[in-house]
């Protein structure tokens, strides 16, 4: 059992704790990882996980090392302004999230890992399938499906414009891609489809 409390001296605990984490979530999955089992695997007890991430999706997004978590991040598009306009924030939102340095690199680089390697596809299938779907579905009351459609058309846009940099996809304006896009998103995540 892990010992109770801070661990003496400089602490790299949060950096023990995603460590673990990311091997657990990669090894095992997200819904059969437990924070307690993290925690056990950082040897620090669970309040611990807990202080430093709050929550067992927190976390996850944390492993993933993500500078966003992408369903809170399209729950507060959703609430940003009217429904019929959401496609198009979201499309703006996406875009520009993924051409902004601060943001896309980390994007990016999860995108090519996913991509790449056993782990990194393995820990994105996760992401998608346990954090985003289920959230992303319900507030925008459309079924799975056609939340992770429209996922894999964004996430094709942004592969072909900044990963690969296919021209003039890597060149169009964000103003260019959002009249192109949107409307298929629309009809993707509307209910009334």
């Amino acid at each position: 059992m892990a010992r109770a409390g801070r661990r003496p001296g400089p602490t790299n605990t949060p950096d023990a704790i995603l460590a673990a984490a990311r091997e657990l979530f990669a090894e095992r999955g997200f819904q059969a990882t437990t924070i307690r089992a993290v925690a056990a695997s950082a040897g620090v007890n669970a309040a611990l996980v807990h202080h430093y991430f709050a929550t067992k999706e927190r976390l996850f997004v944390a492993a993933l090392n993500l500078p966003l978590n992408p369903a809170e991040a399209i729950v507060n598009v959703l609430a940003a302004g009217p429904r019929e306009q959401f496609a198009e924030r979201l499309v703006r939102f996406f875009v520009s999230t993924w051409r902004e340095p601060a943001t896309g690199q980390p994007l990016q680089a999860v995108l090519r890992s996913a991509a790449s390697t056993d782990q990194g596809a393995a820990m994105f299938r996760n992401l998608v399938e346990n954090v985003l779907l289920e959230r992303a579905a319900a507030a925008l009351g459309v079924p799975k499906l056609r939340v992770v459609v429209a996922m894999s058309h964004l996430l094709g846009l942004v592969l072909g414009a900044t990963i690969l940099q296919i021209e003039p996809l890597a060149s169009a304006t964000d103003d260019e891609l959002v009249e192109l896009i949107a409307p298929t998103i629309h009809r993707y995540l509307s209910p009334d489809s």
